[in-house]
């Protein structure tokens, strides 16, 4: 299913950017380099050959929005809730936070000049 909707999305992609080059702007355009075979194409009025492109952009824009919701359906990852443990010595909350005595570190750290080697 997604590769055919990649295929499509490339092609889709493709034919718009050849419409939008062969479209003849204020200055001319890329479409005389090619013989002047823009819009003479899709007929004598630009409006065939704008609401060709028009609609071309849109099935880009739907491709692209369909691709991205099936390979977020595809790589949906479920987090389950790690157990909560409490350490040892773990403070209640509100509790107030015991000093360290003066001369000690702290829990956990290494009083400096003794390097843990």
């Amino acid at each position: 299913m997604e590769a055919i909707l990649w295929v499509l999305f490339v092609l889709a992609c493709v034919l718009v950017s050849i419409v939008i080059l062969l479209q003849e702007g204020k200055g001319g355009g890329l479409s005389e380099a090619f013989g002047g075979v823009g819009q003479q194409t899709f007929g004598v009025k630009a409006e065939g050959i704008n609401k060709f492109t028009g609609w071309v952009s849109f099935v880009v824009v739907v491709l692209a929005i369909v691709i991205t919701r099936v390979r977020t359906e595809q790589s949906v990852v479920e987090f389950a809730p790690s157990p909560t443990q409490e350490a040892p010595g773990a403070l209640e909350p509100g509790a107030p936070a015991e000093p360290a005595p003066a001369g000690e570190a702290p829990a956990g750290e290494t009083p400096p000049g003794e390097g843990g080697k």
